[in-house]
């Protein structure tokens, strides 16, 4: 099994060794790009969220042009744990009280247009991305179990969503041959999906619109010109109107006022060997995607070749580990350990964003310039549909786009020397507190 180079940003020509970049067939086509060029708006990052705007954009005719560093796809959108979490990153209760119940209630109207959105892109532009149903989140400290049966009912009464509902200890274990669990609640309209092909379908869906995708273009800098933007990049300069930043935790010192509000962080995978359907059977019976309670978050579901994804550890720096399987290994063992003898063929690491809030960064910077990112782990709904909302606030139609502008997210503490060493310490806190 191929090792992860040990630098997380690093812009590279090939996708990381991944289960999904061998499983994912032909890629989208793309053209070359030569600067000077002109475009109404240029979308930075070829991701979930640069993917749906263009996509938005190009449907509703705006000639757009879409820039990534990589491959599309290739940063966190093409890495994840493809689970698709109903909801934003922070639980209703806690909207309520930060936003107002008004707000809070808009906010979950988005969660539940975001669910919808993944089955329209699949339905419309016939996206094979291996759609499965069904999310279960694990408690792993009986004490939990008060707050999670809460939790469930406050959805169903306030906010009507009887799709969720609260799981025993014995029904987890049926559900996932799992160690250390208590109880949970299962989302019936929870998902999961391939994750490089639900981006790369965003992708085809873009181009098909007349949206135009380059890949291996490296942005270097970003100034206002002539009543618009001039985007530097290694290819040439482009000329556009206005520009959107949808770069998540591969912003790489291109705007230093997003990056005091968002921060990137690693997390790694591994899928096994295959373990028949039987044998992957017995682990999930279900099917449907796992993850747990604890802070630094185990994640795990069964591929179609009824293999075990899993996801587990994270790291706060600019690398991976060398041995990223063996780095895996022991958060998959606590959890299943009956896989002891069992091979990973895949393993990779992958930088995503995160907020001091753990909600979405989503602003008006400047007039023209907009800004995604800080999805915090929940990107697989959340960004393509704010992609929609960002499209759809370019085109006039604002409600949306302003509704998540008034999300509460600070910046890091610390300023530019401290707010790394800050977070590290704030981290390893909670992770040592999921010990006890």
């Amino acid at each position: 099994m191929p090792r992860s180079s040990p630098v997380a940003l690093a812009p590279s020509a090939a996708h990381a060794p991944s289960y999904y970049a061998a499983t994912i067939g032909d890629l989208p086509a793309t053209g070359p790009f030569e600067g000077p060029a002109r475009a109404d708006v240029c979308v930075i990052g070829g991701g979930y969220a640069g993917l749906s705007t263009a996509l938005h954009l190009a449907r509703r005719g705006v000639d757009v042009v879409l820039l990534e560093q990589s491959r599309l796809g290739w940063g966190a959108s093409g890495r994840n744990g493809g689970q698709a979490h109903v909801g934003v990153r922070r639980e209703q209760q806690w909207l309520e009280k930060h936003v107002g119940l008004d707000d809070a209630r808009r906010l979950w109207e988005f969660a539940l247009g975001a669910r919808a959105h993944l089955d329209w892109a699949i339905d419309t532009y016939g996206i094979d991305c291996d759609l499965r149903h069904g999310y279960l989140h694990a408690d792993h400290r009986e004490r939990f179990a008060a707050d999670t049966r809460r939790h469930v009912e406050h959805m169903r009464s306030v906010y009507g969503y009887e799709s969720l509902r609260f799981v025993e200890r014995d029904e987890v274990a049926s559900m996932v041959a799992a160690q250390g669990y208590y109880c949970g609640s299962f989302d019936s309209r929870g998902a999961h999906v391939h994750a490089l092909k639900w981006a790369l379908g965003l992708a085809r869906a873009a181009a098909s619109h007349g949206a135009r995708l380059h890949e291996g273009v490296e942005v270097t800098g970003l100034a206002r010109a002539g009543g618009g933007w001039r985007v530097d990049t290694s290819r040439g300069e482009l000329s556009a109107k206005r520009v959107v930043l949808a770069c998540n935790g591969y912003l790489r010192g291109l705007v230093p006022q997003v990056e005091r509000h968002v921060m990137p962080i690693n997390n790694y995978v591994a899928v096994t060997e295959p373990l028949g359907a039987e044998g992957a059977r017995r682990l999930i019976s279900n099917g449907a995607a796992v993850s747990d309670s604890r802070f630094v978050v185990n994640y795990y579901l069964i591929t179609p070749d009824h293999r075990l994804l899993f996801g587990g550890g994270e790291n706060y720096s600019y690398t991976f580990p060398r041995d990223i399987g063996a780095f895996v290994r022991p958060h998959m063992l606590k959890v299943f350990p009956q896989l002891g003898a069992v091979r990973f063929d895949y393993a990779w690491g992958g930088t995503l964003a995160i907020t001091p809030t753990r909600m979405p960064w989503v602003r008006e910077l400047e007039p023209g310039l907009i800004n995604a990112s800080g999805f915090s782990g929940l990107g697989v709904l959340v960004a393509p549909f704010t992609g929609k909302a960002i499209a759809d606030a370019l085109c006039g139609e604002r409600d949306v786009f302003e509704l998540l502008g008034r999300v509460p997210v600070p910046a890091f503490p610390g300023g530019p020397l401290l707010r790394w060493p800050t977070l590290v310490a704030a981290m390893l806190y909670y992770a040592f507190r999921d010990r006890l």
